[in-house]
């Protein structure tokens, strides 16, 4: 019976960890999307280093 509650215990671990590590990739993600599309915007403003040189 042990056995059992360890195993279902190491499997439970084991799938908070992944889901973790999904949801910490996922909010990656977006975060360099996001940080892409500003740039992109603040480029087509025209706000560009290079361009006010």
């Amino acid at each position: 019976m042990t056995r059992l509650l360890a195993a279902g215990s190491a499997e439970l671990l084991h799938h908070l960890l992944l889901d973790r590590a999904i949801k910490t990739g996922v909010v990656v993600v977006a975060l360099v999307v996001l940080a892409v599309g500003l740039r992109a915007i603040w480029r087509r403003a025209g706000r560009d280093k290079d361009h006010d040189a």
